[in-house]
C-alpha cells in the first residue's frame, strides 16, 4: 500500500551523525522535512544538502526541522556535515528499514547496471505526525526552495 497525504508518517528511531537517536515521535509539534538521498559527498547530494543548508534559517522560521537520510554510516555523515557546514542532522539507515518504510529504497538502474539503493524523495510531516507532502525523484538544486514554499506560514 502506497503512502498517501494524510496518512500517519511511518515512525522511526535512527542514530544521527553523532550516534544520538532521533525519534519521529519526539518531533511532534514541529514540521519535519525528511529527505532521502543516495550517498554522502556525491554531486547531486552535495547540491541538495547545500541548498537545504542555505535555506535552513527560513525553515527554522517556519518551525521546521530538516533531517537527511541515507545508507551512509555516522563517520561518513560527520565528514559530509563538516565539509559543507550542514546545520541539520543526517540519519544513519544502514539496513534501509526506514528508507523502505518510506518507499525510498529499491532497485535502481544506472549506466546499464542494476543495484539496490535510495531514491531521492522527500516527505514533509506535519506537527501531528501525518504526511503533508510527498516529493518523488526530486531535482537536487531546486527542491529545497520548493519545499520551503510549500510549507504553510505559522
Amino acid at each position: 500500500m502506497a503512502l498517501t497525504i494524510g496518512d500517519p508518517a511511518p515512525n522511526f528511531v535512527l542514530p544521527d551523525e553523532t550516534g544520538n537517536e532521533i525519534a519521529l515521535d519526539a518531533l511532534r509539534g514541529k514540521w519535519v522535512v525528511l529527505y532521502f538521498y543516495p550517498k554522502d559527498n556525491t554531486p547531486g547530494c552535495i547540491k541538495e544538502a547545500c541548498a537545504f543548508r542555505d535555506e535552513h534559517a527560513a525553515f527554522e522560521g517556519k518551525n521546521a526541522v530538516i533531517l537527511g537520510v541515507s545508507l551512509n554510516d555516522a563517520k561518513d555523515h560527520n565528514k559530509f556535515i563538516t565539509k559543507y557546514n550542514l546545520p541539520f542532522h543526517l540519519l544513519v539507515d544502514t539496513d534501509a528499514q526506514v528508507s523502505t518504510a518510506y518507499e525510498s529504497y529499491g532497485l535502481k538502474k544506472f549506466m546499464g547496471k542494476e543495484y539496490m539503493g535510495i531514491t531521492r524523495n522527500t516527505f514533509v510531516i506535519d506537527p501531528e505526525g501525518k504526511l503533508f507532502k510527498i516529493y518523488k525523484k526530486v531535482k537536487p538544486e531546486t527542491h529545497p526552495a520548493d519545499v520551503l514554499n510549500d510549507l504553510p506560514e505559522d
